[in-house]
């Protein structure tokens, strides 16, 4: 059967499959958006609104979700990558649009810095979207609400959780290459490490194992993971949890020999599942076959692996703390009312 035609027949079950799931995650603890803040504008803020759009952009969502289809169906890759685009803008000053920014001759954005530069992707999903909106609401949707919605739609077409996505935000006219490069978690990290950078934006050690549950879809450079193949810890051998699977150790070999040029190319985060959003990530961190240091981790921690358990036999849980933890995220450091700006380009400050 074509390609095209298969990922059509696929994508519209899972959008069937959506209708059904939408009223389990439907809704949020009340006062859910009265939260921790540290004094820097980051946590919880109760100036978002589910329904901030209804008036003045009423077919929003239906730009947002037409625009990640056409991506998904071209790209099915593009899912994970506007997941983890709104993930790395949130943890950079907030949920702002700012790694959106094109660097100039006088401006440095956050798009070269090291966590994102030849990494992160869907820049151009997001303008194509937002020049879709323009055309019907002009200077009206903030590019950092493109960006939350995409995720959530990027989700739902892999057949992960429906989650109303509270709305309201404003643009920034700044970016920050350095705290890109402080802020944003390290797949090379501790645990400690990647918890203390949750805790200090008003999430916490739940937060980091469900959304760790994100690796569920997508792919990692080999660069990122091939130290555990050859040599863990200077060793000179694989890592033993690796190891231990044997027929998993060998196709990662394949896949990114021990030399440089390898370095580039990809393995699936989750190999049974890598385009479908379920809980096999938390079954392949039970069996010790998570791809990243910074999955297996997961493990070495009671409270964090007592999550992984749940999450890898109940994947009904999952979901429904996935979007939970999701809207906590969407609310780091938002601008609202008067502050920040609507973009018109969303690469442009001005």
């Amino acid at each position: 059967m074509d390609h095209k035609i298969s990922m059509y027949l696929f994508v519209s079950y899972l959008a069937i499959f959506t209708l059904f799931f939408k009223g389990f995650v439907s809704s949020f603890p009340s006062g859910y958006n009265n939260g921790y803040n540290n004094g820097h504008g980051y946590g919880l803020t109760s100036n978002l609104n589910y329904r901030f759009y209804d008036r003045s952009c009423p077919r929003l969502q239906t730009i947002v979700k037409s625009g990640v289809w056409r991506a998904f169906k071209d790209d099915s890759r593009i899912a994970a990558s506007l997941l983890r685009l709104h993930f790395h803008d949130c943890f950079v000053n907030g949920c702002d649009g700012s790694i959106l920014l094109n660097d100039s001759e006088d401006f440095k954005g956050e798009k070269n810095a090291r966590p994102n530069r030849n990494s992160v992707r869907g820049f151009e999903v997001i303008e194509d979207i937002k020049s879709d909106i323009e055309s019907s609401c002009p200077l009206t949707v903030s590019c950092a609400d493109i960006v939350a919605l995409a995720a959530r739609e990027a989700v739902v077409l892999t057949g992960g959780p429906f989650w109303p996505v509270p709305l309201g935000r404003r643009d920034s006219l700044t970016a920050s290459e350095q705290a890109a490069n402080t802020n944003i978690p390290s797949p090379f990290e501790p645990l400690e490490n990647i918890t203390a950078k949750f805790v200090t934006l008003g999430l916490d050690l739940k937060d980091v194992v469900v959304l760790s549950g994100a690796h569920t879809i997508g792919f990692a450079q080999c660069f990122v993971f091939k130290h555990r193949l050859f040599n863990f810890k200077g060793s000179g051998q694989p890592d033993p949890n690796l190891a231990a699977s044997s027929a998993l150790l060998s196709k990662l070999k394949d896949t990114c020999p021990n030399v440089d040029s390898s370095d580039s190319k990809l393995a699936a985060l989750d190999a049974a599942s890598s385009v479908k959003f379920d809980n096999a990530y938390y079954v392949n961190l039970m069996n010790n076959r998570g791809l990243l240091d910074s999955d297996q981790t997961l493990m070495t921690n009671p409270t964090a692996a007592a999550l992984v358990k749940s999450y890898s036999e109940n994947p009904y849980l999952f979901s429904k703390d996935f979007a939970v933890s999701m809207v906590k995220m969407g609310n780091i450091g938002v601008m609202t009312g008067s502050d920040g700006v609507i973009r018109a380009k969303c690469g442009f400050p001005g």
